[in-house]
């Protein structure tokens, strides 16, 4: 199967059983869905989630199985999968892997939750889907390259490979279905970052569309319905339209042994995680020179090509959903509250002390920077001050990353200030959800997280 190796990974998924996952993986899995549910609440009341919400009630049964986290409701799982998707994606706390730069949590959990709860599937079950998910997507990402990432949302096009292996897995496909589903996920996989020049709505339809594509994908092939067998790799497949630097051997790297869920970074600032090294690398100049917004008078944060890629149409942002994709704005931030969080984006990105510091901050490529990315994002700036002095900062794993990562004390901190951002859930229900969540491995089946 080494020259099929779309056919290997098919295969993985497939036949990934809770006994073949080490314990600490279990545990990281649990984090991360955790980590999920609290941006998934966070999204409520955003515009563009409630559009896709009200979409889904046009269009969708009032009834099922499968919770929209959001709204409370009940509904089948193509739609609540639809819905969560989006929310989980909109105030950018969302989880990365940093290697395939793709963030799985917003793709993977919300099919696999939804069919979970619609097939009466135990915690355990939602586990393994989601590790099988994981393992797909990322290493689907890993293998699409930096040159795909340039113009197209990894999220949105590793994301529908990574649903219809989560869902697959739920679903017992074999391995020939589990490859006919990556055909059709495939083949429907899309997402581009023009969205960004013009502040548009689109990376929550990037989810949205990933997980229900993916989850599509899974229930077809289930039923006998065929996809292309070498969608990834083949000669008129997604890296031959996407890629110029595709490697397929990143498809089965070390499956079963490198467990790549495992590898995935929490989000510590509300930002692009592009952001994040340099903010990181700020708040530290700051706090060891004990400076203020006011003696800067530039910063330079040394970046990689995708930083600049990504963040560098964003120059005058128009909504809190850009100003997140704005390294001066968030620079900005950093400086003047320490913090780059919800409230900070929600009540300040347009402040115009915020307006000011943005004008000071210059991405430049640093080869160091750009040779260590993806694998490692490290966080470079140079800030001169108004005195005349050249300071420099420099993180090598910024906050979240799993050489320094979020405890679960920290994570469930987090989760109740998104829950609270958006008064989706108090703090009691948080509680609840905390306790379940944290047992998941026990038996027992998905039951609603809200009455």
């Amino acid at each position: 199967m080494s020259n099929h190796p779309s056919k290997s990974l098919a295969a993985f998924a497939a036949t990934l059983r809770f006994e073949d996952i080490p314990a600490h993986v279990l545990r990281r899995a649990e984090d991360l869905f955790l980590d999920w549910f609290g941006s998934a609440l966070a999204g409520k009341g955003a515009r563009p989630v409630e559009i896709i919400e009200r979409f889904a009630l046009q269009m969708a049964p009032g009834s099922g199985e499968s919770e929209v986290l959001i709204s409370r409701r009940r509904t089948t799982p193509l739609f609540a999968a639809m819905v969560n998707a989006a929310a989980s994606h909109f105030v950018e706390q969302d989880d990365v892997h940093n290697g395939s730069v793709f963030h799985p949590a917003t793709v993977v959990f919300p099919p696999a939750l939804a069919v979970a709860q619609s097939l009466g599937c135990s915690g355990r079950d939602l586990l393994v889907a989601a590790v099988a998910g994981y393992e797909v997507g990322i290493r689907v990402g890993e293998f699409l390259g930096r040159s795909h990432y340039r113009i197209f949302h990894t999220t949105g096009t590793a994301g529908s490979v990574a649903a219809a292996a989560a869902v697959g897995r739920l679903l017992q496909l074999t391995p020939d279905q589990m490859l006919d589903a990556f055909g059709s996920a495939g083949t429907q996989a899309a997402g581009l970052w023009e969205f960004l020049r013009d502040a548009a709505d689109s990376k929550q339809l990037h989810t949205a569309h990933a997980a229900t594509s993916g989850l599509m994908s899974a229930y077809l092939a289930k039923d006998g319905f065929t996809g292309a067998r070498h969608i990834l790799e083949g000669k008129q497949g997604m890296a031959a339209g996407m890629s110029s630097d595709a490697d397929p051997a990143r498809l089965t790297d070390r499956l079963g042994e490198r467990w790549a869920l495992a590898e995935t970074s929490f989000k510590f600032h509300a930002s692009c995680r592009h952001t994040h090294p340099a903010a990181d690398a700020l708040l530290q100049v700051m706090q060891q020179h004990q400076l203020a917004p006011e003696q800067i008078a530039r910063v330079i944060a040394h970046v990689h090509l995708g930083a600049i890629d990504v963040l560098g149409p964003v120059v005058n942002p128009q909504t809190v959903h850009q100003a997140k994709f704005s390294m001066g704005t968030v620079l900005g931030l950093i400086a003047q509250f320490q913090r780059a969080g919800l409230k900070e984006f929600e009540g300040a990105y347009n402040d115009p002390r915020i307006a000011e510091f943005r004008g000071k901050v210059h991405m430049e490529l640093d080869s160091e920077v750009d040779s260590a990315y993806p694998v490692r994002w490290i966080g470079k700036v140079t800030v001169e001050t108004v005195d005349g002095r050249r300071l420099h900062g420099r993180v090598d794993e910024p906050k979240g990353d799993p050489g320094n990562t979020l405890s679960r004390e920290e994570l469930e901190q987090k989760a109740l200030r998104l829950a609270d951002f958006s008064h989706a859930a108090t703090e009691d229900e948080m509680g609840a959800v905390f306790r379940r969540i944290w047992n998941l491995a026990q038996p027992g089946k998905i039951e609603r997280f809200f009455a």
